[in-house]
């Protein structure tokens, strides 16, 4: 095929980046990891005209790569592919690739070319079309938590913070918004924002959380929130990458040391209306009546999305009293501990900040649930009672679920979610993290060994 009847967007990328010879094509199964093919860059306009064909039982796989047979989406249909697309917009280069490298996300499609109903990104495509029949468009920035580990770790042993490339002493403080620690690892963390930008990642400010070597970076607010949640995705595996090509590994794991912080995926969302305003907008702190109602919303279906903002076992070890992982369901005005947070800030700017999920969960998923709930809310106008002022952990709230075997059984039985989601989702994803659970609970680990061979 001649260079002029590729499609638009390869021939930029082409003209652009003359070096790359293959493209990673990429696709994020439920858990968020990342399936797909390594394409040469000549048959790159194949997958933009004929698709790629992936099993469609990629959405039935468990964090091991297990395919789980209980949902019923593999051997008993004969594991029939479905044809991807790629995502317009996201072709890119891969900056710490050892050789030029370039990528781009799919999403799979339905038959008729339409949302496949397990695709995590076509949840939220589906969600959003409902928000915009009512002339609605959230606008949405997430924050990522990620720790930077020693590299060199043998398979199975325990992480260790990074030895700074500045000083050579190990990152063993905590220093929470440290300039010091950010100076420490100023190059890996100048790399991943240039990488993340060279794929039009929005990567902002880079700040120094509570654990060593604990890092965040906010992802700046985009008025498309699927673009957000791609975005979101994408720069797990910068920042990843990056941290690797400095020697380094990076990780999103929820709770990577047991006495240290967790990490946490923060979802700030605010929503325009017809007129392009913000409907969240007013001069009283707590915002609007439709703000009241969005949270009212997300309060009523946030201990079913637990489900999907603490997916696996090690995402349960974050909700300790006083550790900023919410405990109960509350909201609060400018107040951390409460799981829905209204930060400060001008009128204009007002949002909710939803605080449940972990670093390690499916952004479209935590997304799509969010968005779930602010349909349900805006719907039928929920009150969500008054804001809790002071301390959450100590207040009279409802609790959350504080079981993975409670949250799934939640989201199982949940009619709103049911009702935004799909029953074909739902079924799915409980059915692959029921067996996912069951899988973990029944390894004998080595904590039991230490505890009990030799005294029971």
């Amino acid at each position: 095929m001649s260079s002029d009847s590729l499609p638009p967007e390869i021939q930029e990328f082409r003209s652009r980046h003359p070096d790359i010879g293959a493209v990673d094509v990429l696709l994020p199964d439920l858990c968020g990891v990342y399936r797909g093919k390594r394409v040469p860059m000549d048959e790159l306009d194949k997958v933009y005209g004929d698709g790629v064909a992936l099993p469609g039982c990629t959405f039935a796989v468990d964090i091991t790569g297990e395919t789980i047979e209980e949902t019923g989406m593999s051997i008993e249909r004969g594991v029939p592919d479905q044809i991807c697309r790629p995502v317009a917009g996201t072709l890119a280069p891969v900056p710490w690739a050892a050789k030029p490298l370039g990528q781009v996300l799919l999403n799979m499609r339905a038959p008729d070319g339409g949302p496949f109903p397990l695709a995590p990104r076509s949840l939220v495509e589906m969600l959003l079309t409902r928000l915009k029949a009512k002339g609605l468009t959230p606008v949405v920035a997430i924050e990522l938590e990620f720790y930077l580990i020693a590299g060199g770790r043998e398979p199975g042993a325990p992480p260790q913070p990074p030895v700074s490339p500045r000083s050579g002493l190990p990152q063993n403080r905590t220093q929470v918004y440290g300039l010091a620690e950010l100076e420490d690892f100023e190059a890996v963390l100048d790399e991943i924002t240039a990488s993340a930008r060279a794929q039009g990642i929005p990567a902002g400010t880079a700040i120094a959380e509570y654990g060593p070597g604990q890092y965040e970076i906010t992802l700046s607010h985009v008025a498309d929130a699927l673009k957000a949640a791609d975005d979101a995705i994408l720069f797990k595996r910068a920042v990843k990458g990056v941290a690797q090509r400095h020697g380094f590994e990076a990780t999103f794991m929820a709770k990577p040391y047991t006495d240290q912080a967790s990490s946490g995926m923060h979802i700030h969302m605010s929503v325009l209306g017809p007129d392009g305003r913000n409907i969240f907008a007013a001069e009283a702190p707590e915002g609007s009546e439709a703000l009241r109602w969005a949270i009212g919303g997300l309060a009523e279906t946030m201990p079913a999305c637990m489900a999907l903002a603490a997916p696996g076992a090690n995402s349960w070890r974050r909700f300790q009293v006083g550790s900023y992982a919410p405990t109960v369901i509350a909201w609060g005005v400018n107040n951390r501990t409460a799981p829905l947070r209204i930060p400060a800030g001008p009128p204009a700017s007002r949002r909710v900040e939803y605080r449940i999920a972990g670093a390690d969960a499916n952004p479209y998923l935590v997304l799509a649930g969010m968005l779930a709930g602010l349909l349900h809310g805006l719907e039928n106008r929920i009150d969500p009672g008054p804001p809790l002022v002071g301390n959450a952990y100590g207040a009279e709230a409802p609790h959350l679920p504080t079981t993975w075997e409670a949250a799934l059984d939640l989201f199982g039985r949940s009619a709103v979610l049911r009702r935004h989601l799909g029953d074909s989702f739902i079924d799915t994803y409980r059915i692959t993290k029921e067996a996912e659970r069951a899988k973990f609970a029944a390894r004998v680990t080595p904590l039991e060994l230490d505890w009990y061979l030799r005294s029971a």
